[in-house]
């Protein structure tokens, strides 16, 4: 029989039509269970409460463990303790205002606000997707998702509709560059070729998470990097593979609603003043690049650390205010070339509407912030990760064999709990010291958790983005659902996922270090 002009088996369709009911099903339970979820706020603060109780019940038994790395005792203390409770209320303020990713990413957000409303953001991800023959229209818009991260959460709204707007203009289907656009935006939310603001999060949430056993540990937004730049074309080319050997030919045979309409969906074309702003812009990146490289260049630079290397210096150690500085050179210059930028005294208006912005996550940091202070000074977590490294030693467990148990754990419940920051706090207490603990570097637990972090968001109906992108596809199709949607992004997401998790290994397995000044196995 024929199915949208392609010839299909009745055996094919009726054995897709099981697996689609039963995916659908499946789907369906995982969207319940995680409606019942309370806010990541309130998760945090039902976690602390249980935290309270498992502490007493594990004092009271005095449970301790011995940490290998400092041969000292950790004893597991009492959080409602008569310090306990001291510390909790005495140290409120201080756990929250020294939370490592809350400088960071507020001070990063200074430069990328000054980016984003000045149009640069939008006028880049719209520049890239625009004259591009049809021939590389897939892999453009996927690359562009890439770089899309860096502005974050709006990338969705911004790239999406220009998806179905790109490939319409070549004469494909605008369904098509739905899919393709949400999922290089959700399926691989943690790759770039740009340092982008999760970097900053991630970095400072394992920072805090690797103090358990080396407080002198220091994870930069830079430690990835290669990694992360690596993964961006490679998911970019998987993409734009699965979608042409794949998807095409199912989604291009989908019949368009007669009367859609494509007026609210904004417009590919770029401005005579837009194409200004990006060459001032692009100047403004060399210039920026160039002072900072001359900077650094003198043996007894300011720049670089007291050996004279470049590792632990200043520059990474520090570079979230050359990351906040180059977005406010190269936004400042599209601002005042496109005219969208009238003068100086609308930057500090642009960094407030950016912090306006940042609100939800600031609020979420606070309950993060007292969650992950009342962990380490219980001891739990260091005694958790020294017993669970010592069992996984004593069993004879190598790396490979973790990392996918761990990616397995973390993939599952990022179908629940899509907070990218939120699902790093959970769990990085636990994985990175004890990965530490096998002589396994923060940078790469860090690694993997960006995998299990980023694939499965384009599956997961409760990602409030899955139900965004459904929305634009019912633009063309009224009658698209849930299972519409999921039954073109499961191919990309479980091949992204395979793809992604071989990527590392090659990384592991090669010693090719994940970042600058990241240390190999």
């Amino acid at each position: 029989m024929r199915e949208g002009g392609v010839l299909v088996s009745a055996s094919e369709t009726v054995s897709g039509s099981r697996s689609l009911n039963a995916l659908l099903r499946v789907l369906g339970g995982i969207e319940r269970l995680g409606n019942r979820l309370p806010h990541p706020f309130w998760l945090f603060v039902i976690l602390a409460a249980l935290l309270a109780l498992v502490s007493w019940g594990l004092a009271a038994a005095g449970v301790s463990a011995v940490n290998p790395a400092t041969g000292k005792t950790v004893v597991a203390k009492n959080l409602l303790s008569a310090d306990g409770v001291r510390m909790m209320v005495g140290d409120a303020v201080t756990n929250y205002t020294s939370f490592p990713p809350l400088g960071t990413i507020l001070v990063v957000m200074l430069g990328v606000a000054v980016a984003e409303r000045s149009g640069l953001l939008a006028a880049v991800l719209r520049s890239g997707v625009s004259r591009v023959s049809p021939k590389w229209v897939t892999f453009a818009l996927a690359f562009t998702g890439m770089v899309a991260h860096v502005a974050s959460d709006a990338a969705y709204v911004v790239l999406i509709p220009l998806g179905a707007l790109a490939f319409r203009a070549v004469g494909r289907s605008p369904i098509l560059g739905i899919v393709v656009a949400f999922v290089s935006i959700s399926a691989g939310y943690d790759a770039s070729p740009l340092i982008t603001p999760t970097d900053a999060i991630l970095s400072g949430l394992t920072t805090a998470a690797a103090h358990t056993v080396d407080p002198a540990y220091t994870v930069t937004p830079l430690a990835n990097y290669f990694f992360s730049l690596a993964s961006s074309l490679v998911l970019a080319a998987t993409i734009t593979l699965v979608t042409e050997r794949v998807l095409a030919r199912r989604v291009e045979s989908m019949p368009i609603d007669p009367d859609t309409s494509e007026d609210d969906l904004g417009t590919l074309e770029l401005s005579a003043p837009e194409r200004k702003g990006l060459r001032a812009a692009a100047i403004a990146l060399v210039v920026y690049v160039a002072a900072v490289v001359a900077a650094v260049l003198p043996a007894g630079s300011p720049l670089r650390g007291k050996d004279g290397g470049i590792v632990q210096s200043p520059l990474l150690t520090s570079i979230a205010i050359f990351l906040a500085l180059a977005f406010l050179a190269v936004g400042w210059a599209y601002g005042r070339a496109a005219g969208t930028i009238s003068g100086s005294r609308d930057i500090p208006g642009f960094m407030a509407h950016g912090f306006r912005e940042m609100a939800p996550i600031l609020v979420l940091f606070f309950a993060i912030s007292q969650f992950l202070a009342y962990f380490k000074w219980t001891g739990i977590g260091e005694i958790i990760a020294i017993d669970g490294a010592g069992l996984l030693r004593s069993a004879g467990v190598s790396g490979p064999v973790v990392f996918l148990g761990i990616l397995v754990v973390v993939t599952l419940i990022n179908l629940l709990v899509t907070s990218g920051s939120a699902q790093w706090a959970l769990v990085g207490p636990i994985f990175v010291p004890m990965l530490m603990l096998l002589s396994i570097p923060p940078e790469y637990t860090q690694a993997l958790y960006r995998i299990a972090d980023s694939c499965t968001n384009a599956i997961t109906p409760m990602s409030p983005y899955f139900v965004m992108a459904l929305g634009f596809l019912q633009r063309y199709r009224r009658s698209a659902g849930i299972g519409t949607l999921a039954s073109m992004t499961i191919p990309l997401s479980f091949t992204l996922l395979v793809v992604w998790t071989l990527l590392f290994f090659a990384f592991w397995w090669l010693g090719i270090p994940l970042g600058p000044g990241a240390p190999t196995p």
